[in-house]
Formats: structure tokens, C-alpha cells, sequence
């Protein structure tokens, strides 16, 4: 475990493979999400079976919590690395502008301002649900979940911020699929092509779904209030 922390290639590695992992949640999640879009009665079954299921609530949460977090640790070493590299050669003309693009340059941005995003959705949530089983001790209802889901997209200020935060989701993605792939090793021409489409339809898929879920409780209730 210390190898992780000690080499750039095994750190390059462990954040890659984090990346993977966060990457097939998030097709998992927007599939689950986009259920209350198509069919409610379908959306609470799935998230009253993942609500309730011990093998999710004990073994696969805890390894997401993990995920996140050591991946959002993990990019901010590789950050201060590369700040570090990059001012050992501040005698050298550098021009970041001109060799990589602004999602490259800003991923700490961009990680951060998810990581904002993932304080709110934890606490609209997770803490909701933590509170209603274990604290009040409530009985279980499994037609509760989409109302709370769409209750959270009546307030315009709170749909505005969901939708800033997957743009940037968006923005971290379309160089982060890429960049994971590269680190365990496809970095050849033809590889990194067919990698970027796939990263590009990925991060628009994803983040368009998640942004088309938001504003479409929104606007479904703007219209039948």
C-alpha cells in the first residue's frame, strides 16, 4: 500500500482505476435516477431493493464512500506533483495553454467543485436516509423515494446549482475517461482516438441524463402546480 504513495506510476494507476470504478457507478446510478422519469412505481422498487439489501447497505456503500474519497485524495496528490514539477522548471519557458487543454490544466477546479456538489447530494440523501431509518426509526415505505427525489427539484436555485455542478462533472470527465485509460498503458494513436470518442459520448450521455433528470421534475412541477 505505501508503493502507492511513494511512486507517480502507482498513483497515476491507483487514481485510474478509482476513475474506472466511479465511471460504472455513474451509469448505474443515471439508470436507476432516469427511472423516475419513466416510471416511478419502477424507481421506488429499485431504491427501496438498494435502501433495504444488506450486500448494498454494508459491503457496496462503504466501498463507494471509499472510492470517492481515495479518488479525491488521490487527484490532489497528483496535483501538488505536478505543481511541484512544474516549478522545478520555472527557469524554462512554459506554456501550459499551447500543450494542454483547459479541462487538463483545471481538473482540481473541477474536482472540487463536484466534491461541493456530492456534500449536497450526501446531505439531501444519504443523511435523509440515515436519519429516517436509523435515528427517527420510521417504518419502511417503499413509495417514499420518488417524492423525496422530486421534492429536491422544486427549489430553482438548488435545480440551477445541480445543473452547473454535472457541467462540470462533464468537463472533469471528458479528460479524466481518456486520461484513466492512458495511465494503464493505451497510449498508442489509434487506442487514444477510439478512447476519446468514447469518453466524449460518455461524459455528454451522463451528464446530459443526470441535467435532463433535474430540469424535467422541475418543469413537471412548475407545471401542475
Amino acid at each position: 500500500m505505501s508503493k502507492i504513495f511513494k511512486t507517480s506510476v502507482a498513483r497515476k494507476i491507483a487514481m485510474a482505476l478509482s476513475a474506472f470504478f466511479l465511471i460504472v457507478f455513474l451509469v448505474i446510478h443515471l439508470a436507476v435516477n432516469f427511472m423516475s422519469v419513466l416510471s416511478p412505481n419502477t424507481f421506488n422498487e429499485l431504491s427501496h431493493f438498494m435502501g433495504t439489501n444488506p450486500l448494498i447497505q454494508f459491503a457496496m456503500q462503504p466501498v463507494l464512500l471509499f472510492g470517492v474519497t481515495f479518488h479525491f485524495v488521490m487527484g490532489f496528490v497528483l496535483e501538488l506533483q505536478n505543481k511541484k514539477a512544474r516549478g522545478s522548471e520555472k527557469y524554462y519557458s512554459y506554456n501550459g495553454g499551447a500543450n494542454s487543454s483547459w479541462m487538463s490544466r483545471n481538473m482540481i477546479i473541477s474536482g472540487v467543485v463536484i466534491l461541493l456538489f456530492l456534500g449536497l447530494h450526501l446531505y439531501d440523501f444519504w443523511v435523509g436516509e440515515m436519519n429516517y431509518k436509523y435515528i427517527q426509526q420510521l417504518a419502511p415505505n417503499p413509495e417514499r423515494y420518488y417524492h423525496e427525489l422530486i421534492e429536491k427539484f422544486h427549489d430553482p436555485l438548488r435545480v440551477v446549482f445541480y445543473v452547473l455542478c454535472f457541467v462540470f462533472l462533464c468537463l472533469h470527465l471528458l479528460h479524466g475517461f481518456q486520461s484513466a485509460f492512458q495511465s494503464m498503458g493505451w497510449k498508442d494513436d489509434a487506442r487514444k482516438k477510439l478512447i476519446s470518442s468514447i469518453g466524449n459520448w460518455y461524459s455528454y450521455i451522463i451528464c446530459g441524463g443526470f441535467i435532463f433528470i433535474a430540469l424535467f421534475h422541475y418543469f413537471n412541477h412548475l407545471l401542475n402546480s
